[in-house]
């Protein structure tokens, strides 16, 4: 029976023994089950041509910008992306929760896709597949929650992984931008690691900022203007729910926060706001019981 072998961050280990989470597994089964079916010639071979991303005439099959993921073009370019989520996705599902880190997948994955459109000079009209993209995601999302974790390369040699995913990236970039006759897309690669990149760091900004600008368009509307020009009948009411609402997405946005980059991200204002939240509903859940005990 096969072991998997084991990393290190700090005293938690990984590796053998670590449990399998909820859409890793899925994701895994997934992709050997329809490489399993093009294998057999259960799905016929030319639905590569339908479900593989291409630039030119991606707008005519938009789901192939998903659905090329799921694609691979061999036993070992699919074992090794399944090997390497099975390594290093279940710590990441189980540190974010599953949402996020299905989410996280399949946008690393499309910030891949979204490589090909923007270097399609210098790739030509190529049809790609693989999960590869969204795999280098998750590698620079370990990275960046465990830069110091040991990854054994070669079942042998102990390296950091913040330098393991750093040497991974320049050989990439490298790659991308000589050109390579390998068959390798490595221009998604490069495109799932920066995208992973500015995901976790910089995500929650440009969330703020697009709301802010879509916020801004739907003012500047008509129906905005003419809102803005009724008063309300009112205000007390709406006041208090809109005061609700705003806690709930600020709690929210600092949920994904925690999930994103754990506790020590939070500033003092997020950890007081959070107590503040926790005690309003402790007092709420002791009103409830009085009145129930009455």
């Amino acid at each position: 029976m096969m072991r998997r072998p084991a990393y290190r961050t700090g005293g938690v280990r990984f590796g053998h023994g670590f449990p399998m989470s909820r859409w890793v597994l899925r994701l895994m089964i997934a992709n050997f089950a329809i490489f399993l079916l093009m294998a057999m010639r259960v799905v016929p071979v030319g639905a590569v041509d339908w479900l593989g991303f291409a630039v030119p005439g991606f707008l005519m099959r938009p789901w192939t910008i998903v659905t090329y993921m799921f694609v691979h073009g061999g036993f070992m370019h699919v074992f090794m992306n399944m090997l390497a989520l099975f390594f290093f996705g279940p710590p990441l599902e189980q540190k974010w929760g599953s949402r996020f880190f299905l989410r996280f997948y399949l946008v690393t994955g499309l910030g891949a896709a979204a490589f090909s459109v923007l270097l399609y000079s210098l790739t030509g009209p190529t049809i790609m597949v693989g999960a590869s993209g969204a795999i280098f995601g998750i590698l620079v999302a370990f990275a960046l929650n465990w830069p110091d974790a040991k990854i054994y390369l070669y079942f042998v040699f102990p390296v950091p992984a913040k330098w393991f995913v750093a040497a991974l990236g320049a050989f990439t970039l490298l790659s991308t931008v000589q050109g390579s006759a390998d068959g390798v897309a490595h221009w998604a690669h490069l495109g799932g690691l920066v995208t992973g990149f500015v995901y976790l760091r910089y995500g929650e900004r440009i969330g703020r900022l697009a709301n802010s600008v879509l916020y801004k368009e739907r003012l500047a509307s008509p129906r905005g203007r003419a809102r803005r020009a009724e008063p309300p009948p009112d205000p007390t009411p709406r006041r208090r729910r809109r005061a609700d609402g705003d806690s709930l997405d600020e709690v929210d946005r600092i949920l994904d926060k925690i999930r994103a980059s754990g506790m020590d991200s939070l500033s003092a204002r997020e950890r007081a706001f959070l107590d503040e939240v926790s005690r309003q509903y402790q007092q709420t859940q002791g009103t409830r019981k009085k009145t129930r005990t009455h």
